[in-house]
């Protein structure tokens, strides 16, 4: 029977079958058929296994077989159609994309470590080798596509009972998996968040002991197994657990720099780091992505360096959302993170964190409301987002009262975006345009009398439209005793 037919039979007659695509049986018949020609013992390990048994989708398929991963891969895609494989010889693994699966297929290996470097040799080894190199034994879980063993579970480290009991245990000793490779510290963590497991005593010292090794680390790839924290459904639960093994001051000091209460004068304030973790997870609960969150995470970042104690007044952080903001692209070169616009979106939201409450006031103007447009522009709505995410009282009714705020503001926003059009605008008359008029070369009369105008538009005292623009120009000109050459035209 073919391969694919068989898994089509097998399929339809189990329960998986509501959890394996069509695209899925595709390429597990393929395997099937390989592994009879080749005459090849195959294997379906590591994640794919562990998300099968929780019933958690997974697009991400990694193979194992006794012998060359590369013939095996290429024999696979040539019977799916797929042309483009990617080798990588020195680690005789090869992977291809086939109806949006990522698939990889590896000969089974043994690594080894030298101290002082990241990277393994690699030799030829057994399942079981293969297996005992993983890091956690929910991840070194194998599944046979063989002819003869189809499905049959091979777990040779008890990892289908720290499933059931949702523990992150190692499949050797702990010291020796986080000496190797540092990183599976990280993933400890990332996993216990994402899955809401727990990490075993055992296991959790020897984070700790091994914290600093985390050290050796590329940032890019700390990062990429923090972003997987900072998207889980409550992210506070890997941060505390980074918190606590240490790791988070090795990469993030100025985070775990911000736990702690310090009471003096019988004065005392908020543990801003406490603080922090509610805020990324009220982000993360109001369907944030990914950056948000960063700045939820950022947005006290300047507490630390402004923290001040006034006798007779208590505790203060006067302009630490300026400070914070500042501290953004130092942080972000420091982690290998975007140089660009995100790392500017993260520094603008840390910088205006503070504006909206005090727009509150039933008194406020609307000038003060032009310009959050102004300067929010089109982040206006994750500001918001944000601004509620930092309500972290305890007392319900204070919540509600600013909650209540909050909509008010936000009320007030639609209103003026609705009939000014502030959002992001450009003053209707350019520089060129008063440089023509006045008959001027560059220079510091010309933004003078451009800041004006846009001045003037925030503040209501004329409307955002080129001819009452144009007027102004004309009245701040002579102001600044400039005469223009022409007489300004309404535009048509």
């Amino acid at each position: 029977m073919a391969g694919d037919e068989f898994f089509s039979n097998h399929f339809s007659n189990t329960s998986e079958s509501a959890a394996i695509s069509a695209n899925e049986v595709r390429l597990f018949g393929a395997v099937h058929s390989v592994s009879s020609q080749l005459g090849r013992p195959v294997y379906l390990v590591g994640g794919y296994v562990r998300d099968m048994l929780l019933g958690r989708p997974n697009n991400d398929i990694d193979f194992v077989t006794l012998g060359g991963g590369i013939e095996f891969a290429n024999a696979v895609a040539m019977s799916l159609g797929v042309s483009k494989v990617a080798v990588f010889k020195n680690f005789g693994t090869a992977q291809f994309h086939f109806e949006g699966m990522e698939i990889e297929f590896v000969g089974a290996r043994r690594e080894s470590y030298r101290r002082n470097s990241r990277k393994p040799i690699v030799e030829d080894g057994t399942l079981e080798e293969d297996l005992l190199r993983r890091d956690f034994t929910i991840n070194a879980l194998a599944m046979s596509l063989t002819p003869g063993e189809e499905w049959k579970l091979i777990d040779l480290f008890g990892g289908q009972h720290d499933l059931e009991a949702c523990k992150i245990v190692t499949p050797r000793e702990p010291g020796i998996t986080f000496d190797d490779d540092p990183l599976r510290m990280m993933r400890a963590v990332r996993f216990a968040s994402q899955l809401g497991f727990s990490i075993a005593p055992h296991v959790f010292d020897a984070i700790c002991q091994y914290a600093e090794r985390i050290q050796i680390v590329s940032s890019e790839r700390i990062v990429d197994e923090f972003n997987k924290i900072l998207l889980s459904p409550k992210p506070s639960e890997g941060l505390f657990l980074l918190e606590r093994t240490g790791l988070l001051a090795h990469f993030l000091p100025e985070i775990d720099a911000l736990k702690g209460v310090e009471n003096l004068e019988g004065k005392g304030h908020k543990d801003n780091f406490n603080h922090t973790l509610q805020v990324v997870d009220n982000a993360a609960a109001a369907g944030a992505d990914l950056w948000l969150r960063w700045a939820a995470l950022l947005h006290d970042v300047g507490k630390v360096p402004t923290k001040r104690f006034v006798t007779g007044h208590g505790w203060t952080f006067y302009a630490h959302e300026y400070v914070g903001a500042k501290m953004i692209p130092k942080i972000f070169r420091r982690l290998h993170l975007p140089q660009n616009e995100i790392m500017q979106r993260i520094a603008l939201l840390v910088r205006l964190h503070m504006r909206p409450i005090a727009l509150t006031d039933d008194e406020v103007t609307d000038s003060a409301v032009r310009r959050l447009l102004f300067d929010a522009g089109n982040e206006i709505e994750s500001l918001m987002l944000l601004c509620e995410a930092d309500i972290t009282s305890k007392n319900p009714h204070k919540v509600a009262r600013f909650l209540h705020n909050f909509k008010r503001v936000r009320e007030k926003l639609v209103d003026l975006e609705e009939r000014d059009a502030i959002r992001n605008f450009q003053p209707p008359v350019s520089g060129e345009r008063i440089m023509e008029v006045f008959g001027l070369a560059p220079c510091k009369e010309v933004g003078e009398i451009k800041n004006a105008i846009k001045d003037a538009i925030l503040d209501g005292v004329i409307a955002n439209n080129a001819e009452e623009a144009e007027q102004f120009m004309l009245k701040k000109g002579q102001e600044l005793g400039l005469v223009p050459i022409e007489t300004p035209q309404k535009e048509v």
